[in-house]
């Protein structure tokens, strides 16, 4: 059959050839190569540029048109009465965990709101009760033992009339608040957001099978404390099969589905069914739960604590007024209320009539696969069925590759060998290719973050473009390009070359897409979607014959990419959007350039892979490489000798800067003060660290590391504030101060009782008084073990230095507390263990010095800092 084929491939060329018009004696022949002039990569620039900023940003910022009071009275979701209560929630100011304003004010605004839904209840359709409770309990979170008494819940249940289901949907969110913020969008958003889907459901003749829980929780922002103290000692916990958490990483925009299950893929299942919006990927809660966003939810105290499975929702857009002052309702568009309101009042009202919380625990068969398409439609499948998708579309790959040589070889008169070894080497020269698109921006991070340029795209985020986009483009095109000048192969034609440059390249996002898949990640989503619109344009090209028509394959190639594109861009985009704010908070230790530099160069490679060889297709494709260098030497010098490249905005992306004042007291074993030193301990929170305190009115004189203290003292010596400050601690910096910080509260640690058990264990017996949020600090000397202590014994099998962080709510009695000891000689008249004790006056300005200290800072500076005390005793 191969011997018929090129016998009539032969007869036709002979036949071209005999027909062909001789071309006049003075008449110089032109050389068409069916290229195009280089100015054409003008408007294939355009083109994709057009697709991006016409269409995939604002389908990523859109929102519904809000509803007001005058659309009252039809059973919808308001957003002006949200907003209203919104306004209410958030002037309360900052609402800390112990302190008035979340302990009485907020609970206060809350209780009423209910009142206010139980005084239009429809009484005939539902019952409806609610309550206060506190909590008190303690677990091993991170690096710390998290301990806490008296925290606050509202707790709100509305039941069917006469219902006998114990199955309930559990929906929560968080009233507290960082320091220093109102907390408009992180989460009093979401608390007015269930107060109106709440009010909209009790008032409407619209039937629920099963009772809603609505869990206000006062103590979320201090290591999850209260949704800990719901799901493990309320009465209605148990009843709760399934979770729909709602929090916020951002404030202004869309929520975003962003963690399901575990395990429980019907859930997601209801979401495509019931949300009006959809707004979610798989792929954020893979990158979530890897650990590299500094936040957490109440999700993973209702999974790990009460093993229920949910959905968590959040805001995720203008990530930078996060847990600062900016955080105000009057950066909150209405829309935004429209969007979460109508999202979850239709999610719950779809779970609450869910047959499978009847026997949620059946329903655990295995994860799921979920992603929106530009918010226009919802997609999920098992990830059963994802692993069919992905390893059968890799294979496809392979098999239609296989048919394009074959194709190939038909077509050049060569043998398929020969095919295979021209492939083998483009093969190379595209994994080149792919390679230096990744390595390129993240030199230009490394280089940018060497010489303290890190952060430049941090308040201007076109700069992105031409930082890391551009040198990815570059790394994509270099390669192929010069390949392609320089191979003189006449026996396979140029088309051909190409095609087998754009099968390299499939065959790598196909080799991608199996091991990521085998590796467990769902996320290998995101490589089958090019290479399925791949495939479907190579397919039609082979059955019609455009495969071997010169460049006429690249038209269908060029429009099938066009929806690959428009996806990819999205969701790079929104990881972008995201963790370029987070940059501002993840501490000076962390290079996030490198996290944005890679996200860019995956985003242009899912988004232009297959378009970028194309650039073969034109005459002088060296202008387009020069003019691509060029982008990224004009963004490179704006980044760094221009204000365009300084990092931080005042009010719209400020620059975090964490400190304590610290008075630290060292108490020996005879009751001597050995040291009294006062000071600032700084945690810096971006990459930056002190370089752009430079030239300004801040004074830094003096500053030093506190690494030789960590090798020395227990806790580095000082009141380390929570998890984050010990993992950081090695990058935190000291300031001495001259004159002593008097603490503007007390705290008192006092030994009750010492009593010595038996031979070889002695208990002693504290009560400690004080701030709303304290630690306690163990250290044992050598062949001394504590064996048994009041709070949570499992905590003991970790590694020294013990942390517990101590959190009250309403209840602000001491703490009582003993620790037993194990000493083999039984001699317990010697020192046996420091005990370090920390008091955070949280909300309180400081002494006079400490306040002038506080007003040097630049205006684009957001202070958290606080006075603190430790004491450091021996027993």
């Amino acid at each position: 059959m191969l011997r018929t084929i090129r016998s009539r491939l032969d007869s036709w060329q002979n036949k071209i050839s005999d027909e062909s018009v001789e071309v006049p004696e003075n008449t110089t022949a032109k050389k068409v190569d069916g290229k195009l002039s280089w100015y054409f990569a003008g408007g294939f620039v355009a083109f994709w540029s057009l697709l991006f900023f016409a269409v995939v940003i604002p389908l990523f910022y859109r929102l519904p048109t809000p509803l007001t009071m005058q659309d009252a009275g039809k059973n919808v979701f308001i957003a002006e009465r949200a907003y209203n209560n919104l306004y209410t929630l958030s002037n309360i100011g900052t609402k800390l965990t112990g302190s008035e304003e979340n302990e009485v004010e907020a609970v206060k605004f809350v209780l009423n709101e209910l009142q206010s839904i139980k005084s239009v209840l429809l009484t005939d359709y539902f019952d409806f009760e609610y309550e206060i409770s506190q909590a008190t309990g303690g677990f091993p979170y991170s690096t710390t033992l998290n301990f806490y008494k008296g925290v606050q819940n509202i707790v709100a249940k509305l039941s069917p009339k006469n219902s006998t289901s114990e199955n309930y949907l559990l929906i929560n969110s968080h009233f507290d608040s960082k320091p220093y913020t109102n907390s408009a969008g992180d989460a009093g958003f979401m608390i007015v957001t269930m107060l109106e889907v709440l009010r909209v459901i009790a008032t409407t003749k619209q039937p629920i099978e099963n009772p809603l829980v609505f869990l206000f929780n006062g103590a979320e922002e201090g290591m999850l404390q209260a949704s800990h103290g719901f799901v493990t000692s309320h009465k209605w916990a148990p009843h709760c099969k399934a979770v729909l958490n709602l929090d916020a990483g951002g404030s202004g925009g869309r929520d975003i589905l962003f963690q399901s299950g575990p395990n429980h893929p019907w859930l997601v299942g209801y979401y495509k069914k019931y949300i009006k919006y959809p707004f979610a990927t798989t792929m954020a809660e893979e990158i979530f739960q890897s650990g590299i966003i500094p936040s957490d939810t109440d999700f993973r105290q209702f999974n790990a604590y009460g093993n229920i499975p949910g959905l968590d929702m959040a805001q995720c857009i203008n990530g930078f007024i996060y847990h600062t002052k900016y955080d105000n309702i009057d950066v909150i568009p209405l829309g935004s209320f429209q969007n979460t309101g109508d999202n979850v009042l239709s999610l719950v009202r779809g779970l609450a009539n869910a047959t499978e919380l009847h026997n949620s625990d059946d329903q655990s068969t295995g994860h799921a696969v979920f992603f929106d398409f530009l918010g226009i439609y919802f997609f999920h499948y098992t990830n059963t069925t994802g692993k069919v998708l992905n390893f059968g579309i890799s294979i496809a790959v392979f098999a239609l590759v296989s048919i394009s040589m074959w194709r190939m070889s038909v077509d050049s008169d060569e043998s398929v060998r020969h095919v295979i070894r021209w492939f083998s080497l483009v093969f190379v020269i595209q994994i080149t290719s792919f390679v230096l698109a990744l390595v390129f921006p993240i030199l230009v991070a490394y280089a940018m973050d060497g010489f303290g340029r890190s952060m430049t795209y941090y308040s201007t985020p076109l700069l992105i473009i031409g930082l890391y986009v551009c040198p990815s483009l570059i790394g994509l095109t270099l390669p192929i390009t010069i390949y392609y000048t320089r191979q003189s192969n006449d026996k396979l034609s140029k088309p051909h070359h190409l095609q087998l440059a754009l099968h390299s390249q499939a065959i790598i996002l196909a080799i991608l897409c199996i091991v990521v898949q085998a590796s467990g990640f769902r996320s290998a989503y995101i490589f089958a979607i090019p290479l399925i619109f791949y495939v479907i344009s190579l397919v039609l090209n082979l059955i019609t014959t455009l495969h071997d028509r010169g460049y006429a394959w690249s038209a269908l190639l060029k429009a099938s990419q066009i929806v690959p594109f428009l996806y990819s861009s999205y969701i790079i985009y929104l990881f972008i959007v995201v963790l370029t704010p987070m940059g501002g908070r993840s501490g000076s230790a962390s290079n996030r350039d490198l996290f944005i530099a890679v996200l860019a160069a995956i985003g242009t490679i899912l988004s232009l892979g297959f378009m970028a060889p194309l650039i073969s297709t034109l005459r002088r494709p060296r202008v387009v490489l020069y003019a691509l260098l060029a982008t990224t030497l004009v963004s490179i010098i704006l980044a760094s000798t221009t204000h365009l490249g300084f990092p931080y905005r005042p009010m719209t992306s400020g620059q975090r800067v964490a400190y304590l004042q610290v008075r630290n007291m060292f108490y020996e074993y005879d009751g001597t003060l050995s040291k009294d030193e006062s000071g600032y301990l700084f945690s810096f929170q971006d990459r930056r660290g002190a370089t752009p305190f430079k030239g300004t009115n801040v004074n830094l004189t003096g500053l030093v590391d506190i690494k030789s203290k960590c090798e020395t003292d227990m806790m580095c010596g000082m009141p380390l504030y929570d998890y984050r400050y010990y993992q950081h601690r090695l990058s935190l910096k000291w300031l001495p101060r001259s004159e002593p910080i008097v603490p503007p509260g007390e705290m008192k640690l006092e030994l009750l009782n010492k009593t010595i058990v038996n031979s070889t264990t002695a208990r002693y017996q504290f009560q400690l008084s004080g701030s709303s949020h304290m630690s306690l600090f163990f250290q044992t000397y050598k062949d001394v073990k504590i064996i048994n202590w009041s709070f949570v014994n499992s905590y003991l099998r970790t590694a020294q230095p013990y942390h517990v962080y101590l959190t009250y709510g309403i209840d602000d009695s001491p703490y009582n507390f003993s620790v037993d000891i194990s000493k083999p000689d039984g001699d317990f008249n010697v020192p046996a263990f420091q005990l370090g004790a920390s008091a955070h006056f949280i909300g309180h300005p400081g002494d006079d010095e400490a306040e002038r200290y506080a007003a040097s800072f630049p205006i684009y500076s957001i202070l958290a800092q606080w006075p603190a005390i430790y004491k450091r005793y021996i027993f």
